[in-house]
C-alpha cells in the first residue's frame, strides 16, 4: 500500500472513531495539496472544535515539516478551533499531541513513540478532555 493510501485509510479510521463517540468529523479533501491551508480532519462537538494534522509512521519516529504545522496553526487560528497533531505508529493507538510538545529540529517538528506515550493523549483521553 502506498504512503498516501495508508494516510487516507488512517484518517478515515479516525473519523469513524470520532463519529462513533458522539462527535462529528470530516476529512478535508485535498489537504496538503490545496493552495489554501486546511487540516486533514475537522472534528467537534457542542463544546470543542479541533483541526487535526494526521501523520502515520512505520517506525517509532515521525518528522513533520514546519510548513505543515504553520498551516494547521494558521487555519485553526482563523477558524477559532484548537490545533492538534494526531500520530499513529504501526501497531500502536492514536496519540494526540499539542504542537508545543513536539520537538523543533530546524526544518521539521519531530515526535517519537516515547514522547507520544509521555506527553500525548490517547483517543479516549482526547475526546474526554474539556478545554
Amino acid at each position: 500500500m502506498n504512503r498516501k493510501a495508508k494516510g487516507t485509510r488512517a484518517e478515515r479510521d479516525l473519523i469513524h472513531k470520532f463519529n462513533a463517540n458522539g462527535w462529528v468529523a470530516i476529512r478535508t479533501a485535498g489537504s496538503g495539496s490545496s493552495q489554501f491551508p486546511a487540516p486533514d480532519i475537522m472534528a467537534g462537538n457542542a463544546i470543542r472544535k479541533v483541526a487535526i494534522e494526521c501523520k502515520t509512521s512505520k517506525s517509532t519516529n515521525k518528522y513533520i515539516p514546519v510548513e505543515d504545522i504553520k498551516q494547521i496553526q494558521f487555519f485553526a487560528n482563523k477558524f477559532g478551533s484548537e490545533s492538534w497533531v494526531a500520530l499513529k505508529f504501526d501497531g500502536k493507538p492514536w496519540y494526540f499531541m499539542m504542537i508545543e510538545d513536539l520537538r523543533l529540529t530546524g526544518k521539521n517538528y519531530a515526535a517519537n513513540l516515547s514522547l507520544c506515550e509521555l506527553k500525548g493523549l490517547t483517543f479516549s483521553e482526547f475526546i474526554d478532555r474539556n478545554l
